[in-house]
């Protein structure tokens, strides 16, 4: 693939995915072939900044988790009523990560 069309994504969604993962990121898009580009570009990465907002506002609801596709997690976060509010506070400081850490996941599932 053409080095402009993959920096030109990793410019786009770069803040989607963990730094340290994206040299490895870049490498790999590098040597996909062009028939998976299509799929790569249609991908809806989840938003790190909306699931802090989500958690902020609604976390003890365990929206936050369901936003970023942890349902077994939501659930319990929805059952528990945030773990008695210690699990949302420490989800305000966790769920940008794990955001990143899904959407890695995501694209890690097309490239490989």
């Amino acid at each position: 693939m053409e080095a402009q069309k993959v920096d030109m994504f990793l410019m786009m969604n770069g803040k989607n995915f963990p730094q340290a993962h994206i040299p490895a990121i870049r490498e790999r898009l590098l040597d996909v072939e062009d028939t998976k580009w299509p799929v790569l570009q249609a991908m809806q990465f989840k938003e790190p900044v909306i699931a802090l907002v989500i958690s902020l506002i609604v976390g003890q609801l365990g929206i936050d988790r369901f936003y970023i596709g942890d349902t077994g997690l939501g659930i319990a976060k929805l059952l528990t009523c945030g773990g008695i509010g210690i699990w949302t506070i420490v989800d305000w400081f966790l769920i940008m990560d794990a955001a990143r850490e899904k959407n890695l996941e995501r694209i890690q599932q097309i490239l490989y």
